[in-house]
């Protein structure tokens, strides 16, 4: 027999409160024609993108983090000593070590929190929101916060013109903490490694030379990456909802990672959502923020009241490896 005492976690998680930080410069379709030929019609049929926010060079991964984390520490009315761990999932904070996660736990004035980076493209939130649900059941923590940050401007080639009008910049974040109902439902993830070149850094931070390539960028395989959203993650979403044990009926929002709208149109399609769910559409005003865009439209759904504390949401994350994530939410 185990000599191992139990764990003394909760008996469930949820998410308690919510907060997002934009860049102050707001960068419409017109500065993005200055570098490709295209027009602001074929972008916004393309995409559903009319403009983007850049960071300036204050607005770093761990400043837009913080700001993003205090307001959703205020949000879930706790103080920063409660945090117990803070999980940061981000592609474009380039120190390979320390993780930035530690400088965020430091400057909120955590007692010493956990604090680890995860490198998982646009379903990055949902991994984090899966690992923070584990720490609070298990019990090495009462309160986690998961942080979505990205500076995508910083990797994108603008003379690129199937991905230069796509990123940009912005951090949200969650925090997680116990409940005495289910209120995050079991996560449908994986990854597909065999189609991990449709989305990629252009060149390994190790084979860069300055001297003679474009610093690295992310590229894509447009197409085969829209048809792989469309067909296979209305599948994984549908196998969430029934993890969770609701049908699309019993939504009342869905918050799908913010890449494309013609993606996002075409998953409400397959999944048959009924015309009272209501969609996040953040990418218009935010584009594609990579692990950020989910929180970030969670955050603008509940500021604007299209969306309200209790409602069931469907969240799905998808992007380079290929992986993903899945969960339905009570929304804080």
């Amino acid at each position: 027999m185990s000599k191992i005492k139990p764990s003394k976690g909760a008996p469930y998680a949820r998410i308690l409160g919510v907060g997002g930080y934009r860049p102050t410069r707001v960068v419409p379709n017109e500065v993005i024609l200055e570098t490709i030929d295209s027009s602001d019609e074929w972008i916004r049929s393309r995409s559903g993108i009319q403009t983007r926010h850049w960071a300036n060079a204050e607005e770093t991964v761990a400043a837009m983090s913080i700001e993003a984390s205090g307001k959703a520490i205020a949000d879930a009315g706790i103080s920063a000593e409660q945090i117990g761990g803070v999980i940061v999932s981000t592609v474009s904070h380039f120190k390979q070590t320390p993780a930035v996660a530690t400088e965020i736990a430091d400057k909120l004035g955590t007692n010493k929190a956990a604090a680890f980076d995860i490198s998982a493209g646009c379903a990055g939130f949902g991994y984090g929101l899966t690992l923070a649900k584990g720490m609070i059941v298990e019990g090495s923590a009462e309160y986690v916060l998961v942080i979505g940050v990205e500076r995508l401007s910083d990797l994108t080639d603008l003379e690129d013109r199937a991905t230069a009008f796509l990123f940009g910049d912005g951090a949200g974040a969650v925090v997680v903490g116990p409940s005495q109902e289910p209120a995050i439902g079991p996560t449908v993830w994986g990854s597909e490694g065999d189609k991990s070149e449709t989305i990629k850094q252009t060149v390994a931070w190790n084979e860069y030379d300055s001297s003679t390539d474009k610093f690295p960028a992310i590229t894509q395989e447009g197409q085969a990456v829209f048809r792989w959203a469309v067909f296979e993650m209305a599948k994984v979403a549908q196998q969430a909802l029934d993890a969770a044990g609701i049908s699309p009926d019993d939504l009342d929002v869905f918050i799908p990672h913010q890449a494309n709208e013609r993606i996002i149109d075409s998953m409400v399609k397959t999944l048959k959502l009924p015309e009272h769910v209501t969609v996040a559409r953040d990418v218009r005003t935010t584009g594609n923020t990579s692990a950020a865009s989910i929180p970030l439209a969670m955050e603008r759904l509940l500021a604007t009241g299209e969306a309200k504390s209790g409602d069931t949401a469907l969240v799905i994350g998808f992007g380079a490896g290929l992986v993903y994530a899945a969960t339905v939410v009570t929304l804080p």
